[in-house]
Parts: structure tokens; C-alpha cells; sequence
């Protein structure tokens, strides 16, 4: 099924960070491509952070927060992880499975 906001992202890199910022719909239709394209674009260095800017997304299904979730635990091993501008879909769906004090780590300090 095509989605009609196809995922897209961009990033952003400087010495201290790299910034990842999604558009569009995160969902089962629409997640393949990041999946398959993740290891070329997201080479962080070691110990530099790494921003996800949510704003964009549009939509976010169980399988999206499902890939996030997996994008932040392989990355958090060597690099400190943050999410920004989280939409409440991301929230409902971390407290549906029970993953809310974690995805909590990765929120800025003044909003946990």
C-alpha cells in the first residue's frame, strides 16, 4: 500500500552531533527504505549525540515506534540519543508497551 506522506529524512552533522530528522508517515508502509538505507547514512562517531526531530512526522504506527525503538537501542551502545519535538502518538505507544520510563532516557532533561 502506498503511503501518502512517504517517510523521508535528512540529516545534519557537525563534530558534536548528528542531527536525524523524520517526515511523514512512520508506519508499516512507509518504514523499509530507512531500514535498508540506516547503516549508510547513520555513522555517528563515537560518544558524538545523536538527535531524532520527530515535528515532521505525520503519522506513527506500532511497527514505526517499533523500528524507533530499535534505531535507539542500537545506537545508544556508543553514542548518547535524544528525541525531540515527540508527537503523543510516540507517548501512548511507549506506555501500550510499557517502554515509557525507558523512551523517558531519551527525552530532553526539562521534559521527563
Amino acid at each position: 500500500m502506498q503511503s501518502k506522506n512517504p517517510l523521508q529524512w535528512d540529516i545534519q552533522q557537525n563534530n558534536e552531533s548528528l542531527m536525524v530528522q523524520l517526515s511523514g508517515d512512520l508506519t508499516r508502509d512507509t518504514l523499509l527504505p530507512l531500514w535498508k538505507q540506516r547503516a549508510s547514512f547513520l555513522s555517528p562517531k563515537s560518544n558524538q549525540y545523536i538527535y531524532w526531530d520527530l515535528k515532521s512526522l505525520t503519522s506513527i504506527d506500532s511497527s514505526g515506534f517499533t523500528l524507533l525503538a530499535e534505531l535507539l537501542h542500537h545506537y545508544q551502545q556508543k553514542n548518547p540519543n535524544c528525541l525531540l519535538n515527540t508527537p503523543p502518538t510516540l507517548t501512548s505507544l511507549a506506555e501500550l508497551f510499557d517502554l515509557s520510563d525507558w523512551f523517558k532516557t531519551f527525552l530532553p532533561k526539562e521534559k521527563k
